[in-house]
């Protein structure tokens, strides 16, 4: 895949080798009103290694631009999203979610760019109720939600320290069932900056869809299972011509442009409301973990 058609979302990866993933795959989706799920699980290495994507579960949902939805649909996609995140976390964990079960929220990215804040700005709307269990135990019996802890650690560039590190100290610390990471992403289609939802069994490459990468935070590096919660809001400034090119018809270019592309300065574009998107995904994203974890799922 080259550079300019990078992409941290797993449906655009499929979409290059086949819209339902292909061999190796299996692939359903739904439809709410507006709103539509496409779950998809690679199931081999083979297609892995085919799509560019580790062998686990994808779930996306396309929504339409977060900031303009109505409030209706606001609140569906929320309830989707928190039933997908029960159930897929219930599935990772093979545990049943309730009063005992144990979930860090961590809200990667920088607070302080725009595009890059969701994450912290998700997890800034999250009631953690871990210290009720030890000091309100009987007020935490009576919510009879999960234990939610949360942290926003910042990026390397204002901490000096990895992120994963960080996250794996508090992961010793507060022994978990399940870690939620909150993430903006990149995409390859303007179309789906701030219009998709993106759910991972996987785990998440912070930086890998701008070119910055860093250590994988996953089951493997922090052992508990993982998921991985994104929205994308940038796309790489050379995907702007690729996409220009193939909406006019011109299909692949030519070599010589291919080399500007491929070689030329990079940037990265978020639409010009990122500053009412990035509240509007933080709510939203708040407000599914929150109807996920605090009981008010548990028993329908």
């Amino acid at each position: 895949m080259s550079d300019y058609t990078r992409s941290d979302l797993a449906c655009e990866s499929m979409e290059c080798e086949h819209p339902e993933g292909g061999k190796g795959t299996e692939f359903s989706e739904e439809l709410h009103g507006e709103i539509q799920i496409k779950r998809a699980e690679i199931l081999t290495k083979e297609a892995a290694n085919r799509i560019g994507r580790e062998v686990g579960i994808y779930v996306t949902f396309e929504c339409g631009r977060i900031d303009r939805l109505s409030k209706e649909s606001h609140q569906l996609l929320v309830g989707l999203l928190a039933r997908e995140l029960q159930a897929l976390g219930e599935r990772m964990t093979n545990k049943r979610i309730g009063g005992g079960f144990g979930v860090f929220v961590a809200g990667l990215g920088n607070e302080e760019l725009t595009a890059d804040a969701i994450g912290p700005r998700a997890v800034r709307g999250v009631s953690a109720t871990r210290h009720l269990k030890d000091h309100e135990a009987d007020f935490y019996k009576l919510l009879g939600c999960a234990s939610l802890s949360t942290l926003a650690p910042g990026v390397l560039g204002q901490t000096g320290i990895e992120t994963l590190e960080i996250l794996r100290g508090a992961v010793r610390s507060v022994q978990p069932d399940l870690v939620i990471v909150i993430d903006a992403l990149a995409a390859r289609s303007c179309a789906r900056l701030a219009s998709t939802v993106q759910l991972s069994s996987e785990g998440i490459l912070p930086g890998s869809g701008v070119g910055n990468h860093r250590s994988a935070i996953n089951r493997a590096s922090l052992g508990v299972p993982v998921i991985a919660v994104g929205v994308p809001t940038v796309v790489n400034s050379a995907t702007l011509v690729y996409d220009a090119l193939h909406k006019a018809g011109i299909g692949e270019p030519e070599p010589a442009l291919r080399r500007v592309l491929e070689e030329g300065e990079s940037f990265f574009v978020s639409p010009r409301e990122c500053d009412l998107i990035a509240k509007r995904v933080g709510d939203l994203l708040s407000e599914a973990v929150g109807k996920a974890f605090s009981g008010a799922l548990f028993d329908m």
